[in-house]
């Protein structure tokens, strides 16, 4: 079982504004439109703040940075746009999607770790689950603290 087709900016010809509408038509029918669930709960995700009409969730899906305000866009978050539901839809089922809980400032998170690749973060909610972000975890330094709490 493999994840669907990246979504690469070179698809679009390069032009920001096709990819960036791509990239939220992709969330819309992913996240936003889809009966989407993990576990038998519902996943929703963040709309506000709305930047430039577009939910808080996807902007977190589709850039980095610490600080909110200058977040800026990460090609290899942006072209994996369609692991997130798949991730989510799959962890169960999928061998190569490790699953396990932690807690961070007093929530708890689910962790859905795709090939120690991808990573989908889900907050446990009353009754619903609310998609925290999704990344790619390229750095070894972030992979070993993973798998240290996967294991233990």
């Amino acid at each position: 079982m493999s994840a669907p087709d990246l979504l690469h900016f070179e698809d679009l010809d390069g032009d920001w504004d096709r990819y960036e509408a791509a990239l939220y038509q992709v969330f819309e029918q992913d996240i936003i439109k889809f009966d989407l669930s993990f576990r038998g709960h519902p996943v929703n995700a963040r709309r506000a703040p709305e930047h430039e009409r577009k939910w808080a969730c996807f902007w977190h899906l589709i850039s980095e940075g610490r600080v909110e305000d200058d977040r800026l866009p990460d090609l290899r978050r942006c072209e994996r746009i369609r692991w997130v539901r798949w991730v989510i839809e799959n962890a169960d089922v999928c061998g190569d999607i490790d699953v396990w809980q932690n807690r961070r400032n007093g929530e708890t998170n689910w962790l859905l770790w795709y090939r120690e690749e991808y990573l989908v973060i889900l907050a446990a909610r009353t009754g619903y689950f609310l998609l925290r972000t999704a990344f790619c975890t390229d750095r070894e330094h972030r992979c070993q603290k993973l798998r240290r709490e996967r294991d233990k």
